[in-house]
């Protein structure tokens, strides 16, 4: 795992690997699905594995050593890989309080810790997971992506394998908020850096045919939380479009107003400088973009 301190213009790498499984776990790092700087701790990195683990940083990335209580929570011999692995790949941690993190690992739901880590509870309520025989399992929900609110840290926006919800309480209960969606199926959710209230997402036809809703290129934005969506499409593909968004290739800068970005399978990425009120295309014929991330450098 390489760091740099100079917006990338020179890389280093640890004498050895920082993110490596214990031996005595049995189990051997496939990738690293998540890197999160601590939002509340200056010197201290998460990292979200495969498999589905937590690592903690706390000299800037040099290091990293397993959160063990969340690797030996009693429900993980139950959790399942997911249609692209058994992923954790949601990391929020919380400015007001370094000791509140909450994680999201596919398929075994949300988890939060208020102890700062030494214990973990399942935070699943009012989710569903139509593929099990139990709809409203304690866990074991596919989660794909979890966002924080810019105005409100207690509320998360969440884009479940079915499903689109939204908790007021810092993911204690959840709240459906997918009317008004063409599918409530998809992967990503990105909150806007700076306005309350306003999230995207872009809809995914379903599990069994994962092409943009309707086979239209449209992100759709909440600018009340949810009560309400609409289309945001002025540049984008206005004919049939199969470019799948993934969880981690949509997401905003810190300008004001936001730039709002994603990338799809079809190897192309949209940008809009608006809030995503209009978009242009600024690559095309790239591999499957899998992850996108943007920054504004001044």
């Amino acid at each position: 795992m390489f760091h740099s301190d100079d917006l990338g213009r020179t890389w280093t790498e640890p004498a050895k690997p920082a993110v490596k499984f214990p031996k005595e776990t049995g189990a051997s790092l496939e990738r690293v699905w998540q890197l999160h700087p601590a939002a509340a701790e200056p010197d201290v990195v998460y990292a979200g594995t495969e498999p589905a683990a937590l690592y903690r940083s706390a000299d800037r990335g040099e290091t990293f050593e397993i959160v063990r209580p969340l690797w030996e929570h009693p429900t993980r011999s139950k959790w399942m890989p997911g249609g692209g692995g058994e992923g954790l790949h949601t990391v929020l941690t919380d400015a007001r309080d370094p000791k509140a993190v909450t994680v999201a690992v596919s398929t075994a739901g949300v988890f939060r810790t208020l102890d700062g880590g030494a214990s973990w509870a399942p935070s699943n309520s009012g989710v569903s997971a139509v593929f099990l025989p139990d709809p409203n399992p304690e866990f074991g929900q596919c989660v794909h992506k979890v966002a924080r609110d810019a105005a409100n840290p207690d509320r998360l926006y969440l884009q479940n394998h079915w499903g689109v919800y939204r908790s007021d309480d810092a993911g204690a209960h959840w709240t459906d908020i997918g009317e008004g969606l063409p599918s409530t199926f998809g992967f990503a959710v990105a909150a806007h850096p700076h306005r309350g209230d306003t999230a995207y997402v872009f809809p995914i036809n379903a599990d069994a045919d994962r092409v943009p809703a309707d086979h239209r290129c449209r992100v759709y934005r909440t600018t009340d939380a949810g009560k309400s969506w609409e289309p945001r499409s002025a540049g984008l593909p206005q004919e049939d479009h199969y470019g799948t968004v993934l969880r981690d290739a949509m997401c905003t800068d810190d300008a004001d107003p936001a730039g709002v970005y994603f990338g799809n399978r079809n190897g192309e990425v949209f940008a809009s400088a608006d809030d995503g009120d209009s978009w242009r295309q600024l690559a095309s014929h790239l591999p499957d973009v899998l992850c996108v991330r943007a920054a504004v450098v001044g």
